[in-house]
């Protein structure tokens, strides 16, 4: 059964009827689940106002609007409505004669069907699901790629399913989404290539598609906002298998990442400390002028991840560089490895010290 209920009840990241709505300290409500996901992700910022969280936010239950959807749940039977059977609403999918209207319907109760529930997404997989979702990822209708997508995306969270969907096709109708799609289906697209990159074969498989990575590095160049972001996080999946930095630094990924760095995007430190761990990677990010300055730049202003990978990089790129450890020096490298010496974080403090060691050996500083 499917409750209609008003949309203030619905989660803003899942858009499912929360169970145990929560406060974030932007003042905005969520699921628990939703936004326990979102924080474990490594997110510091509010999903609906983009302002940055503590370290670690305080969750508030709100127990008012839990209340309410409890008792509205209790007094509104008559606005139960029956879904129906699986079976139906994926044979609407693949059928000839079903209208854009009637597969949009579909799509709109299995998104919803799946969004949490692993067994009914299993149990859609082993009815045959995949063609039919995937020949709707391929429309021309926005709405309906848009929602397919949604749907395909739901599928991918289960382990169970990656490899299957692999193999069913969907690597090429999602790169050409990341190619020919609306902002929002692109970026979708992204989001689902990091999904099924969970599974250890599937970054292999997907990084030997020939467009899939030049297609994510495009994605960079040319999209704005959610779209950057989930495709710098897609190539972050990928890149943790080794053949697949190679082909991102061939498509010209290094400097792309770098002025993205430079212009705010965080999660671009993370991909270029994949990639700083091949020597492609290193000798590109040496020909970047002002390479050094942005990584100094991370270190000063960062999150404690972002410190991490930036402490990581500039290390790899010193060790083998000694002008390097000259321009890390000019730019007050120094006086910040100094001050992190002190962080709480252990990885950060072993990160400093090496960097430090680096750059004593190098004779950059006494």
């Amino acid at each position: 059964m499917e409750t209609q209920l008003p949309d203030d009840f619905r989660c803003p990241i899942s858009l499912e009827i929360m169970s145990d709505p929560v406060i974030l300290p932007s003042g905005h409500t969520f699921d628990r689940v939703s936004i326990q996901r979102w924080l474990d992700s490594g997110h510091r910022t509010c999903p609906i106002t983009k302002l940055p969280l503590p370290e670690h936010p305080c969750l508030i239950p709100n127990h008012a609007l839990r209340s309410l959807i409890s008792n509205y749940t209790l007094v509104s039977p008559s606005k139960l409505q029956p879904c129906p059977q699986p079976q139906i609403l994926i044979s609407s999918l693949t059928s000839q004669s079903s209208h854009v209207g009637t597969k949009l319907n579909s799509l709109t109760h299995l998104v919803r069907l799946t969004k949490h529930d692993s067994g009914f997404r299993r149990k859609l997989t082993e009815l045959g699901a995949a063609p039919g979702v995937l020949k709707c990822v391929g429309s021309d209708d926005p709405s309906l790629q848009e929602k397919a997508l949604s749907l395909l995306l739901n599928l991918s969270l289960d382990d169970d399913n990656k490899v299957g969907l692999v193999a069913e096709g969907a690597i090429n109708r999602v790169i050409k989404v990341l190619r020919f799609g609306s902002p929002d289906c692109r970026a979708i697209a992204a989001t689902i290539i990091t999904s099924l990159a969970v599974v250890e074969v599937n970054k292999a498989t997907i990084g030997a598609y020939p467009d899939a990575i030049q297609a994510l590095v495009w994605l960079l160049i040319s999209g704005k906002g959610r779209e950057i972001k989930e495709a710098a996080t897609a190539l972050y999946a990928i890149c943790s298998f080794a053949d697949n930095r190679r082909r991102a630094i061939d498509c010209g990924a290094v400097p792309i990442l770098i002025s993205l760095l430079d212009s705010g995007l965080e999660r671009a430190i993370e991909v270029l400390g994949l990639l700083v761990k091949c020597k492609e990677g290193r000798e590109e990010m040496m020909k970047v002028n002002g390479c050094v300055k942005v990584l100094v730049s991370v270190l000063r202003n960062g999150s404690s991840r972002g410190v991490q990978y930036g402490l990581f990089t500039l290390n790899c790129l010193c060790t083998c560089c000694e002008r390097l450890c000259f321009e890390a020096i000019n730019e007050g490298v120094v006086e910040i490895c100094m001050g992190l010496m002190e962080e709480e974080n252990e990885k950060i403090r072993r990160y400093t010290s090496s960097l430090v060691q680096t750059l004593r050996e190098n004779h950059a500083f006494g």
